[in-house]
């Protein structure tokens, strides 16, 4: 059995959305787009009923797993308290450079690292899972290396 997404209501909200405007507006443009390039003749040789149908595949595709997302979730309260949890914002200290950085940790599916939202799933956010202010942690990052990070608020 797959892993649970852990996501907030609003994020769970915002999916189901997406899969409505994905299923109702983009899959009958594209099955639009594929009739009028069916009509233009010879498949074989039509690059527009091509492009569409590679269109579709993708889309079909990115709806699969939007619903496996949705069938999978698994709706968390927004975090409160002073231990790291799904939605709490983090403001940490790289113990090695001294550089400090700002996470919201989200739902895999609203991760944006520029944005300073990083996945539960990541491994930083899974090494920061119910930790507290003031707490150092370890983190062993996907190119082998390891970083330590201190805690420094919670919110």
């Amino acid at each position: 059995m797959s892993e649970p997404v852990q996501m907030s209501k609003s994020a769970y909200d915002e999916l189901l959305a997406e899969i409505e405007r994905l299923e109702k507006v983009e899959r009958p443009a594209i099955a639009e787009k594929i009739q009028v390039a069916r009509e233009d003749g010879d498949l074989k040789e039509n690059a527009e009923y091509h492009a569409a149908k590679n269109d579709q595949s993708f889309l079909e595709t990115k709806i699969l797993k939007l619903r496996d997302q949705m069938q999978r979730a698994e709706i968390v309260e927004i975090a409160s308290g002073d231990r790291v949890m799904h939605g709490s914002k983090v403001r940490l200290k790289n113990v090695a450079a001294g550089k400090e950085v700002e996470y919201t940790i989200v739902a895999p599916h609203e991760a944006d690292a520029g944005a300073g939202r990083i996945s539960s799933a990541s491994p930083v956010a899974e090494a920061l899972l119910g930790s507290k202010q003031g707490s150092k942690v370890k983190v062993q990052l996907p190119n082998g290396k390891s970083s330590e990070f201190e805690v420094l608020a919670v919110s």
